[in-house]
């Protein structure tokens, strides 16, 4: 018997994208290359006549263009359909980092620039394909793909076999084509049924920060020499690239920078997967310091700036909370307040608690230990306080 339609509404989803590697012929990959072109000069005409016209309705830009597109740019129907919609999203991202104060304020030249011109798109930029235009066939692994030149069939490509499992059972909507690095990729949408979180019998504090990445109330920590050695490492390169001042040049620190954020990136999921892991086989949730406005209430040397401006405390916040989700893992955020300089026995909180970077050592009761294993206890202890009010039942009506 067929479940009622409404049921599935009810169901939450996590949406997840799955990046696989194509592996196409010389002739293949010619033609894909000509398409991204021909995608991205139909998406930069559009956009001309957007912003010259001020339309930014999908359906009021699709009757201004689609004709050109498909007669001058030589596009089938649902990709001008697709080049349409691309651009439309492109221009409420732009207003909605405008409104997010993302780039500034109204005089700033960033935001006068972006505002002063249409946007315009790479000719290798990403162009999304839906299922008329792209077919998957998981077993055999091939893709089937319209091009500019016909439908190409049985484009070979590559992933794990998680991704595929993924693949296969959970797919939906577009996938991207992307070109980056002389590699070609297919970006794919997935929407996995989220389960329903547990109820935790405690929580795992984790404390983040630059020298120790993650530490957890039980001990495990998760250091960041290697990822600082790593960061140091491309900061030195990209001086000496920087002093060459050539398009060569400029070309290798963009190249360099996604190749230093991908490994961040791998770091964060490694660590991420770890505590979520010990957190669902011991039946407990995941808690963690509440850092949004941490730069503004934090007054840095100016040697230590730039570190805290980029480490990617954001990110493993982001991870975290994924893969929480999709185990049915909670996560609770507290207050991040003297979390390292709050005896977790006295609670006597003081700055002198914290007499190093990596000790704390108690004035009142004598308590020491690692400062950041102390912090992680403390956030485990707030999550507990929090956990407890949040569950009081509400008292009966007189």
């Amino acid at each position: 018997m067929e479940a009622p339609e409404h049921v599935f509404d009810m169901v939450v989803c996590v949406k997840l994208v799955v990046q696989v590697k194509l592996l196409p012929t010389s002739v293949e990959a010619a033609a894909l290359a000509a398409t991204l072109r021909a995608c991205n000069a139909a998406a930069d005409y559009t956009s001309r006549v957007a912003f010259e016209r001020d339309v930014k309705s999908r359906n009021e830009l699709q009757k201004l263009c689609y004709r050109e597109i498909k007669g001058r740019f030589g596009l089938s129907a649902q990709p001008a359909v697709r080049v349409v919609k691309k651009v439309v999203d492109a221009y409420t991202a732009l207003q909605a980092g405008i409104r997010a104060g993302n780039l500034g304020d109204e005089k700033s030249q960033r935001r006068l620039k972006a505002e002063s011109k249409p946007i315009e798109f790479r000719q290798t930029a990403a162009q999304p394909f839906d299922d008329r235009c792209l077919s998957w066939c998981s077993d055999a692994g091939t893709v089937s793909i319209w091009t500019t030149a016909g439908r190409l069939k049985g484009i070979r490509f590559t992933c794990s076999p998680d991704q595929l499992t993924t693949l296969r059972a959970h797919r939906r909507g577009e996938s991207d084509l992307l070109f980056r690095d002389g590699m070609w990729f297919l970006i794919a949408t997935c929407e996995v049924a989220e389960p329903e979180a547990f109820e935790p019998a405690d929580w795992i504090g984790v404390d983040r920060g630059i020298t120790n990445l993650a530490t957890t109330s039980d001990l495990d920590n998760f250091q960041g020499r290697g990822l600082r050695r790593h960061r140091r490492w491309h900061a030195r390169l990209r001086a000496e690239l920087q002093a060459r001042r050539t398009k060569s040049a400029t070309r290798r620190l963009k190249k360099r920078a996604r190749r230093e954020a991908r490994h961040a990136t791998h770091v964060n999921h490694r660590i991420a997967k770890d505590i979520v892991a010990v957190a669902q086989r011991t039946g407990r949730g995941i808690a963690l310091e509440d850092l949004r406005g941490i730069r503004d209430r934090v007054r840095l040397h100016r040697h230590q700036r730039a570190t805290q401006s980029s480490w990617p405390f954001h990110q493993l916040e982001q991870h975290l909370t994924y893969k929480a989700r999709r185990a049915g893992v909670p996560v609770l955020l507290v207050d991040a307040r003297y979390t390292s300089q709050m005896c977790p026995r006295c609670k006597h909180t003081s700055r002198s608690n914290r007499p190093v970077r990596d000790l704390f050592s108690c004035r009142r009761c004598g308590l020491a230990g690692p400062a950041d294993f102390v912090a992680a206890v403390n956030i485990r202890d707030r999550a507990r306080r929090v956990w407890v009010l949040v569950n009081v039942p509400l008292p009966a009506a007189a």
